[in-house]
């Protein structure tokens, strides 16, 4: 029985390790086949491993950083770390042994930021002083201005002497060439009732002369242009003190002729002449006029007065010409602003102004500025500006650019008004009295 129950025994442990495995193999199918169940912990703890090896790198990486930091490879940056707020907790952080160093760091980029101000300083401070207003130019004077007038009215080629002098010295000068010697003559600007009498000059001139060489021909063009151009009149500006008071001095014209820009060269001119002036900002309509003529007065040490955007001109004029005679200076230069002939209320304006200020002074000039290039249309504005404020003298402008000059002539012959003034060139000083032989020497080339 002994050995039949060993038998039983062992004849039963085969069927229990079947049915076991059996079992296992049925637990094993109901969690969803495969090595799942039984591989599921091993892959949990390789992502794990992953991740905790990914953040001891970052956190090297980070240590590494603030190692060189506290090495003090990049100063600058330790600085600002010191001193701007979102850093503080790692500032806090800071042993005591790198602490007296970073301390020393910050001073030493504080001394840095101080000297580059201070040598900024330094060198803002020339440039500072070179800006401030307060040096007096020096204008140049009618002597050095002359020869500067002939030399660019020289350099204008005007094509009214070329043709002239081509049509003069023909061999034969018959009444096909003197038509379009008058013809020439008048789309130069010259004007209708002046081109008759040049021409009539002309021929009897040539008459007789007889027979003529080019220097024959020269002569007498520049003799007949220097009747015409001269006409006898009186280019001087009355521009001295009487016993009433200052000179005073209205400058008008239309629009963009430039008359802010001639005041503030007048004002250089009669400077360099040894005249006391003050000028007045009767422009109170153009942004930046008074501005503009006060930049020009301050270049040369002359006063400016001049009131609000705005504000009436006439009583502008009028505080100027009561400031020059409080301060006995020995010209008044006053600024208008720029009208169109054509309209009526700022030409009555004009006028207006003209008397306020005669209540205090006389006006002794009133300078009309045309632009030289403009030709005939200059004629007729200042036909009525003429009719306006008796103007007394006329003041061209970029006479040495593409002006035809007849309108010298013109303006001359039909108002009995004299060009006293040119404007020769963009320059402070390129303003100069009007030399009537030498406008006729650049005509013809002389």
């Amino acid at each position: 029985m002994t050995l039949d129950a060993s038998r039983s025994i062992a004849g039963t442990r085969p069927a229990y390790s079947d049915a076991v495995e059996n079992r296992s193999s049925e637990q094993w199918t109901a969690s969803g086949g495969g090595h799942t169940t039984w591989q599921t912990p091993g892959v949990v703890w390789i992502v794990v491993a992953v991740i905790v090896f990914v953040v001891a790198v970052l956190l090297g990486t980070t240590y590494a950083v603030r190692s060189r930091s506290r090495g003090g490879g990049d100063r600058p940056r330790r600085a600002s770390a010191v001193s701007g707020p979102a850093d503080a907790p790692s500032a806090a952080k800071m042993s005591a042994e790198t602490a007296p160093e970073a301390t020393h760091a910050v001073e030493t980029e504080a001394v840095r930021n101080a000297n580059v101000a201070a040598q900024s300083v330094s060198r803002q401070a020339p440039d500072e002083t070179a800006a401030r207003p307060g040096v007096i130019e020096t204008p140049l004077g009618i002597g050095g201005r002359l020869p500067r007038l002939r030399e660019r009215l020289a350099r204008s080629e005007s094509a009214l002497g070329r043709g002239l002098l081509a049509l003069l010295s023909r061999d034969r000068l018959d009444d096909a060439t003197w038509q379009d010697v008058e013809d020439l003559l008048l789309t130069a600007d010259v004007g209708l009732p002046a081109t008759s009498d040049l021409v009539s000059s002309l021929r009897t001139q040539a008459k007789v002369l007889g027979t003529r060489t080019a220097d024959d021909v020269r002569a007498l063009l520049r003799n007949a242009l220097l009747d015409v151009v001269d006409g006898g009149l009186d280019r001087n500006l009355r521009v001295d003190r009487g016993p009433q008071g200052p000179a005073v001095v209205l400058v008008v014209g239309v629009n963009g002729t430039g008359k802010t820009t001639t005041v503030g060269k007048l004002a250089r001119l009669l400077v360099a002449q040894g005249k006391t002036v003050v000028l007045g900002a009767a422009d109170t309509f153009r942004a930046a006029a008074a501005d503009q003529l006060e930049t020009w007065g301050r270049r040369v040490g002359v006063p400016t007065v001049r009131g609000a955007e705005g504000a009436d001109p006439a009583s502008v004029a009028f505080e100027a010409v009561r400031a020059g005679i409080e301060q006995e200076v020995d010209v008044v230069l006053l600024d208008t602003a720029g009208r169109l002939h054509t309209k009526t209320g700022l030409m009555d304006e004009l006028g207006k102004i003209k008397r306020v200020v005669e209540k205090r002074c006389p006006v002794s000039e009133t300078l009309l500025v045309l632009d030289a290039t403009i030709g005939q249309n200059g004629f007729v504005q200042a036909k009525v500006f003429a009719e306006v404020v008796d103007v007394s003298g006329v003041v061209l402008t970029k006479l040495d650019g593409t002006a035809k000059g007849g309108i010298v002539i013109s303006v001359q012959r039909e108002l009995g008004v004299p060009v006293k003034l040119v404007g020769i060139g963009e320059g402070p000083d390129d303003l100069a009295p009007f030399d009537p032989a030498a406008f006729v020497d650049a005509l013809i080339g002389a």
